[in-house]
């Protein structure tokens, strides 16, 4: 029978269908995100944008498109621009973020928006997407396993030339950004807002060709070398600090942007130059948790790596907890590389989530510490299944030959995976995002997006 045309109807009432066809896990999780919990803690920290932002201007994204938008950027592993295309092309990507026919948002609405999160927020997310798993009977809190990993911060390779000669250009560039706005305060402006760069990058270059020699005199001439660097960026910081006073007397935006920056910059390069000449010039030893790694990321510690591949990695240590069910309770970046009695506190933040405390907990030889099976015991964990450190008693050797023991320390092996996964499909390896504050962005966010969805799968199997 001829026909002149399909019926109307309204393409969105289809998608969810057709999602369920495509991606069954993407619609149990747009089911767990309609939880008005997890909203109003992201609302809370949008609303801190400006001081304005919940009564004035004009209207925004809507709060539940960009945390849907920043949860599929994290669940894909893609980059804002990408997550701004791929949510534009597709009908079941617009019916997830409830975007519909709207223009989608720019990437850098994304970015802006994602920046105003706080850590504390997304620590409450994730023990809110917990509390999901134990309403969807994924798990129960019976038993707990703990270990840690690195999370490199994206920097180069630290090397004391090189931290100087980027001092050196960051105030060159902040200096000759700021000559057009001092030319009445400044005396002898030319001279306070030279650049150094070509003289601290011709000496760098000098640097690295002499660690290729070969000689007695080298050591001799490197050092002089060095001390030439130093002293470039001890001129350079002698201009950025008047370029930063002349700047205090100014009252523009543009101004006050220019003396922040140099005035955050400034304590870091002079700590550099310090480092430099203590442990290059001097022949002393700098303390790990004294030296800066990075200029750009200065939170970044040198992190000893106990496996194949490189000595040492470059960033933080992130402390990790897991019950069973492959449930993340927690993540938390330490501030030494030390994991000792650091399951005293994952027990403590275990029966506040809970109600109670895990009857199992395991862990490496790196969480033990001398009162942590004493302080476990007198909270009520009935197996504590950490190796102890050191010299082992007669009576202690027993006991980790024990078949009880023995299982429970297998079962911790499990946790190995989930660092894996993170790493491998949550971005884990590498932060991008800067600062503490991004890091804590960067881990919560996938940790929250890797307990969604192993929660959808578990309930769609």
């Amino acid at each position: 029978m001829l026909i002149d045309r399909y019926p109307k109807e309204d393409i969105f009432a289809r998608v969810p269908k057709m999602a369920e066809r495509i991606d069954p896990v993407l619609q149990q999780l747009d089911r767990l995100l309609d939880d008005d919990a997890l909203y109003q803690q992201v609302r809370n920290d949008f609303g801190k944008r400006y001081r304005s932002t919940l009564v004035h201007g004009r209207h925004s994204t809507p709060v539940e498109v960009l945390l849907r938008m920043l949860l599929l950027k994290h669940l894909y592993g893609w980059s804002y621009q990408e997550t701004e295309d791929r949510v534009d092309e597709s009908l079941v990507l617009r019916w997830f973020s409830r975007l519909f026919w709207e223009p989608t948002p720019d990437d850098t609405t994304l970015i802006r928006w994602a920046n105003t999160l706080q850590p504390e927020t997304l620590h409450a997310l994730n023990e809110r997407v917990v509390e999901l798993a134990r309403q969807a009977k994924v798990t129960q809190g019976r038993k707990l396993r703990l270990d840690a990993t690195c999370v490199q911060t994206e920097i180069h390779h630290p090397t004391d030339s090189g931290l100087l000669v980027d001092g050196v250009r960051v105030l060159s560039r902040t200096v000759s950004r700021a000559k057009e706005l001092i030319t009445d305060q400044a005396h002898s402006l030319e001279q306070s807002c030279r650049s150094r760069l070509r003289s601290a990058k011709r000496v760098a270059q000098q640097l690295h060709r002499q660690l290729r020699r070969k000689g007695e005199d080298k050591e001799a001439e490197q050092k002089q070398l060095y001390q030439k660097l130093v002293e470039t960026a001890e001129h350079m910081v002698r201009q950025a600090t008047r370029v930063a006073q002349a700047l205090s007397q100014q009252t523009q935006q543009q101004a006050t942007r220019l003396r922040a920056e140099a005035e955050a910059m400034l304590p870091l390069v002079k700590q550099v130059i310090a480092q430099t000449r203590s442990r290059v010039l001097e022949g002393k030893k700098v303390p790990s948790d004294q030296k800066v790694l990075s200029l750009f990321e200065p939170h970044t510690r040198a992190i000893p790596r106990h496996k194949g591949g490189a000595l040492v990695e470059f960033g933080r240590h992130v402390i990790l907890d897991e019950v069973e069910g492959g449930i993340v309770t927690r993540y938390e970046i330490l501030e030494h590389p030390n994991e000792h009695g650091q399951a005293i506190e994952a027990v403590a933040h275990h029966v506040a989530l809970f109600d109670h405390p895990p009857g199992t907990v395991a862990g490496d030889r790196g969480v033990h510490s001398p009162e942590t099976e004493a302080t476990l015991a007198a909270a009520g964990v009935k197996r504590v299944a950490i190796p102890a450190s050191g010299k082992l008693s007669e009576e202690r050797k027993a006991l980790e030959h024990t078949r009880p023991w023995r299982r429970g320390y297998r079962w911790r092996a499990g946790i190995e995976g989930r660092i894996a996964s993170l790493r491998r499909d949550y971005g884990w390896r590498t932060c991008r995002y800067h600062g503490q504050d991004g890091m804590e962005r960067w881990l919560g966010l996938g940790v929250i997006e890797s307990l969604l969805r192993h929660i959808a799968q578990t309930i769609v199997t």
